[in-house]
């Protein structure tokens, strides 16, 4: 049996000010965790959160990357520049860049590829609405996010990054996917990645993200096939993320 270590992924997304970042820090630093980390947030806060991770068990991440190489893309940010400021993560097609940005599941594929030919580690999302898991769509709408990937990817790149199942109607919202509910998607998607690659697939870490809090964190990473999660609200407070990154070790 394969054993995969936990990884905790923060994901700050449009929040923080200098000051609440270097208080949130120095909380952080003063904690202890056996699982890895990542810190993801915004990139003009991504020098600020690098230098308060120096020393520290947590690498750097950022939210997106452009699919262009550097070059006339006003506004956009490569991912060759993710690695100079020192990330080792990217966040890559979280359901808000699906939902409010119109990031189809080919650009969500391309990012990924970026984030690889560079030597960024995506953070993969996939992930069904309200309706679609409604409808019993659940796991064709997963699939297909991920079939784009598997496309354009291997599952032994996967294996040395992340996939992050994120049901969209537990985002932000505190409902939350029950342990049996989510184990149920995360084994979808190991067997979907055991029909490419098995021996890559039961190395791939699969994350939960959707209203994680310390309350539930340690009933839904006891699951077979939740290696971890990325969390958004809860990892705002520093002392909420540090007792979720306690659950998962």
């Amino acid at each position: 049996m394969t054993t995969r270590r936990k990884l905790v992924a923060a994901n700050w997304k449009m929040n923080g000010s200098l000051d609440t970042n270097a208080a949130w820090l120095a909380e952080l630093r003063a904690g202890r965790w056996t699982c890895d980390v990542a810190v993801c947030a915004p990139f003009v806060y991504l020098a600020q959160v690098r230098d308060g991770l120096a020393g520290v068990a947590a690498d750097l991440g950022a939210q997106n990357l452009s699919v262009e190489k550097p070059g006339a893309f006003t506004g956009e940010v490569a991912g060759e520049m993710l690695i100079d400021i020192g990330c080792r993560w990217v966040i890559v097609g979280h359901s808000e860049r699906r939902g409010l940005y119109g990031e189809t599941n080919e650009i969500v594929a391309a990012k990924a590829v970026c984030a690889f030919a560079v030597g960024l580690r995506p953070i993969v999302c996939v992930g069904e609405t309200l309706a679609e898991r409604e409808a019993g769509r659940t796991l064709e709408v997963v699939g297909a996010q991920l079939d784009a990937v598997l496309k354009r990817c291997t599952v032994a790149q996967l294996a040395q990054a992340a996939l992050a199942y994120e049901p969209v109607w537990a985002i932000g919202t505190g409902r939350t996917a029950t342990p049996a509910q989510a184990q149920e998607v995360h084994a979808a998607i190991r067997a979907q990645l055991a029909h490419a690659d098995a021996a890559a697939a039961a190395s791939t870490r699969i994350l939960y993200g959707g209203s994680v809090k310390p309350a539930n964190a340690a009933e839904l990473f006891a699951q077979a096939d939740i290696d971890g999660g990325l969390i958004g609200g809860a990892a705002l407070v520093a002392k909420d993320f540090l007792a979720i990154c306690s659950a998962a070790g």
